[in-house]
């Protein structure tokens, strides 16, 4: 809707823009944007609630599929390995095989070191290298990441662990330490990878 500019046009509330005009004698085009219709506090908050942990509406795939099939793309979200093991072949299984012991070889004296860094057994940095890759494995979206531990967070784990505990004296406590601050650390991991 087209208005020219008057004093009951300036006096009303709203938004206005002004082109300019070819003839000096008309006075210029305004045109009216009205305010957005009002929200009650629930419809906003919702709204809100909905942008802010949803914006990209990741449940819009599962409207106007059978229960069966819902279900199924919902185990295929938790967990992609039922997704993408009906494609897998014999020919993938060599190349995985063959990567699979090269990083090995890499990851062994690796590993050690890494647990030799937070005040542990050797043992336990091969633990920590061959378990998350297997759950990696089933959980996990990407192809190209390397899951495992790293220098970092051991030398993390071997200093605030040794502020607490001795590792020399008190061997058993330090031990017991490391696993809760390990178990609640991947508690936290679990819980931020299934909520997405």
């Amino acid at each position: 809707m087209v208005h020219h500019i008057s004093d009951e046009a300036a006096d009303e509330p709203g938004i206005t823009t002004q082109t300019p005009s070819n003839d000096p004698s008309q006075a210029p085009l305004v045109y009216k944007v009205g305010y957005p219709p009002p929200k009650n506090l629930a419809t906003e908050f919702t709204e809100t609630l909905r942008e802010t942990f949803f914006h990209d509406n990741p449940l819009r795939q599962y409207k106007g599929q059978s229960g069966p099939r819902r279900f199924m793309m919902g185990l295929e979200f938790l967990f992609p390995i039922f997704g993408w093991v009906r494609d897998y072949s014999l020919s993938k299984f060599k190349g995985d095989l063959i990567a699979g012991l090269t990083i090995a070889s890499l990851c062994i004296p690796q590993d050690i070191g890494y647990s030799k860094l937070a005040n542990l057994d050797p043992q336990y940095g091969l633990y920590s290298s061959f378990i998350p890759p297997l759950i990696y494995a089933a959980m996990g979206s990407s192809r190209d990441i390397a899951i495992g531990p790293v220098a970092v967070v051991s030398l993390l784990i071997g200093s605030l662990l040794q502020a607490e505990v001795d590792h020399v004296k008190n061997k058993e406590e330090y031990m017991r330490l490391a696993f809760t601050a390990t178990f609640f650390a991947g508690i936290t991991q679990a819980a931020l990878g299934f909520l997405r």
